[in-house]
C-alpha cells in the first residue's frame, strides 16, 4: 500500500470523532498501474474526488467498503506515474486505508475465469455496462465503446468504456475513453471518421475519430463532441461544447443518444437524436453547428437510421429507423426527413436493448451489437454485449422485413461438433445429453410437428424453446413462418454461462434471455407429441478469453 497520509478537515475539536470517521483525504505518489478500491453494497454512495495539482480531475460516487469488501474495482492510473494523486471521500473514510496500488487489478488471477463470467460475449473487467456506443471500424480495428460505471456493478458515474477487436469476436478491453466533466456524465452516442476534415480536428496526415455524445446532469441533457488522434484511446473534448442544447425546442430533459453519419447525396452530416417522444433529424457541415430539420414520433432512446438493399439488390433499397426496443419502420430518407412507408415491426425481443450498428464497415455490411440486460450472480460486473449480428432486408410473405443473424465470424468459436438427422423425441434427447455438462454450446435444429400443436426443448428445467403452432408463438411471442401451413421451424441457439440467444428461421425473429438452472441435475429434454427432429447439430464453443 503506497499512501502517504490521511488528513482530516476539522471544524472544531468536538467534531474530531465524527470527521475522523466520515471525511477523509489521502495523498498517493503514483508508481503503479492501478489503484484498487474496495466496494460494498452495505453502505450508501458518497462522493469521491480525485485531484491533481490541487484541481479536481474526476468526481464520482462510490460505495467505499469500511470493512470487508464484497469485491474490488480499480482506477487506471498508469498515465499518472510520478505524480501525486489526492483522493478525498465524503463518506466513512476508513475504506481509504484499504485502497492500494498494484500493477494488476485485484482478482487478476481469476480474471475471465470467474464462475459466472460469460465466455463468448463481451463483459467488462469490473463494474456496470449498458448501451454500446461509438461502434466503428478503422484501420483493422473494430471499436466498441460502451456506457460504463467502473466503480460499481450498478448504474452510475457514466463513462465511455472502450474495447477493440480484430474479428468482432475476441475483445481487448482498454482504459476508459471518456470521463464525466463539468457538463455532466457521458451518456450514449456514436463515432465517425472525419475523412474530409470537416470539423478541422485533423492532425498531421491522419483524420480524426470524432465521438458525438450526450452529456447529462440531473435536469438537462446536451450534445457534445470530442476528437481523438490515437484511434480512440484518448479523446479531447471540443471547447465549444455543447453543440446542441435542444431543451428550448422540446422543453424536455429527454434529448439524448445521437447517431451521426455522412449523407453523401447532400454532402452533409446527419444526426438522429432521440427527443421527448421520438427521433429528431439534425444536419451539419462541420459536426459543430447543427440545424434542426424534422421529427418523427413513436420511438424511445438509442436511434438508428441506415439504408439497406432489399434481397441484396443495391438498386432497390429502403431506409431502416429503429429505437432501443428493437421495433422498426421502413421508409425513405432525403437527407433531412425520414418518411415511413411500412411498420412498425419487430425483429427481436427479450433482454437485448439499445443495439447500435457499426460505422465505416468494409464490404457494406450492417452489423449491430446490443446490450444484454442480464446479470451475473456473485460477480463484480454487470451487463454484457450480445453476439454481433448482420442485418439484412428480405422479402417475405408479409412484405419486406428486417432479419438479424449472427455474423459468420462466430463460426470461429466452434470446437467439437456432432450432427444427426431424423430423430424422434427420445432419440434426440438421448444424443443431445452427451453435451448436458457442457456450459458453452451452439445447437442448430430443425423440428417438424405432426400430432402436436406445440413442441420444444428444456435444459436444466428451463424452457429454452417453445413453439406453439396453434397460437403461432415462439416463447410466447407471435411468430408466423414463411410457409403459413408449414409444420416446420428451425432454431439456432447459443448457450453461454448466463445467457441464451435464439435465432429462428435464419434470423426472421430472435430472442435473448437469462440462462437459469432451475433443476441443475436435469439435462436436455425435447418434448412434443410425435415430433421429428429433422436436423440436429451440436457444437461446443471455445472461450474468447483463452
Amino acid at each position: 500500500m503506497n499512501y502517504v497520509k490521511i488528513k482530516f478537515t476539522l471544524i472544531s475539536i468536538s467534531l474530531l470523532t465524527i470527521f475522523s470517521l466520515y471525511a477523509g483525504e489521502i495523498e498517493i505518489k503514483i508508481s503503479k498501474n492501478y489503484l484498487n478500491i474496495p466496494i460494498t453494497h452495505n453502505v450508501d454512495r458518497a462522493k469521491m474526488t480525485f485531484k491533481l495539482n490541487g484541481e479536481p480531475d474526476l468526481s464520482v460516487v462510490v460505495r467505499l467498503a469500511p470493512d470487508e469488501p464484497e469485491y474490488w474495482v480499480f482506477k487506471d492510473v498508469s498515465h499518472l506515474k510520478g505524480k501525486t494523486l489526492v483522493v478525498s471521500y465524503d463518506g466513512n473514510s476508513i475504506g481509504l486505508k484499504k485502497m492500494y496500488q498494484d500493477d494488476s487489478i485485484a482478482g487478476n488471477d481469476s480474471l475471465y475465469k470467474e464462475n459466472n463470467r460469460p465466455q463468448f460475449h463481451f463483459t467488462t473487467r469490473r463494474g456496470w455496462i449498458n448501451d454500446p456506443n461509438g461502434l466503428i471500424y478503422y484501420e483493422g480495428e473494430y471499436h466498441l465503446f460502451y456506457q460504463h460505471n467502473p466503480y460499481e456493478r450498478d448504474w452510475e458515474n457514466m463513462h465511455w468504456g472502450h474495447a477493440i477487436s480484430k474479428d468482432l469476436i475476441h475483445w481487448e478491453e482498454l482504459t476508459d475513453a471518456m470521463y464525466p466533466d463539468q457538463l455532466g456524465t457521458m451518456f450514449s452516442g456514436s463515432a465517425v471518421i472525419d475523412f474530409d476534415n470537416t470539423a478541422g480536428f485533423k492532425k498531421g496526415g491522419e483524420p480524426a475519430m470524432i465521438a458525438i455524445y450526450t452529456a447529462a446532469v440531473s435536469d438537462k441533457q446536451v450534445q457534445a463532441v470530442a476528437y481523438s488522434h490515437d484511434k480512440g484511446r484518448t479523446f479531447t473534448k471540443f471547447e465549444g461544447n455543447p453543440v446542441i442544447d435542444s431543451k428550448h425546442i422540446w422543453n424536455s430533459q429527454d434529448t439524448r443518444d445521437p447517431k451521426v453519419f455522412w449523407y453523401t447525396p447532400a454532402n452533409h452530416w446527419v444526426m438522429v437524436l432521440n427527443e421527448r417522444d421520438g427521433h429528431s433529424i439534425y444536419t451539419s457541415s462541420n459536426l459543430k453547428e447543427w440545424n434542426y430539420e424534422s421529427h418523427i414520433t413513436g420511438f424511445w432512446e438509442c436511434p438508428e437510421l441506415f439504408e439497406l438493399p432489399v434481397d441484396g439488390d443495391t438498386n432497390n433499397t429502403l431506409w431502416v429507423m429503429y429505437g432501443a426496443s428493437g421495433t422498426y419502420m421502413l421508409g425513405s430518407f432525403d437527407g433531412k426527413v425520414f418518411t415511413p412507408q411500412k411498420g412498425k415491426y419487430l425483429y427481436t425481443t427479450g433482454s437485448m436493448y439499445a443495439a447500435q450498428t457499426f460505422s465505416n464497415l468494409p464490404e457494406n455490411r450492417r452489423v449491430q451489437i446490443g446490450w444484454g440486460r442480464i446479470s451475473h450472480p456473485g460477480m463484480p460486473f454487470n451487463g454484457m454485449m450480445m453476439l454481433p449480428t448482420e442485418l439484412t432486408l428480405r422479402t417475405t410473405k408479409d412484405g419486406v422485413r428486417l432479419f438479424s443473424y449472427p455474423i459468420e465470424e462466430v463460426n470461429k468459436l466452434a470446437d467439437k461438433s456432432k450432427k444427426w438427422s431424423n430423430l424422434n423425441v427420445e432419440e434426440a434427447s438421448r444424443v443431445i445429453n452427451e453435451f448436458s455438462n457442457e456450459s458453452l454450446l451452439r445447437i442448430r435444429l430443425t423440428m417438424i410437428l405432426s400430432h402436436a400443436t406445440g413442441a420444444g426443448m428444456n435444459y436444466r428445467g428451463q424452457n429454452i424453446l417453445n413453439y406453439d403452432m396453434n397460437s403461432n408463438t415462439v416463447n410466447g411471442v407471435f411468430y408466423s413462418p414463411e410457409d403459413m401451413t408449414s409444420m416446420e421451424i428451425s432454431a439456432d441457439i447459443f448457450i453461454d454461462k448466463t445467457s441464451v440467444e435464439i435465432f429462428i428461421d435464419n434470423g426472421a425473429y430472435s430472442t435473448t434471455f437469462e440462462r437459469r438452472s432451475i433443476n441443475p441435475v436435469e439435462g436436455f429434454n425435447f418434448w412434443g407429441n410425435n415430433i421429428l427432429i429433422k436436423e440436429l447439430q451440436i457444437s461446443t464453443l471455445k472461450s474468447i478469453w483463452d
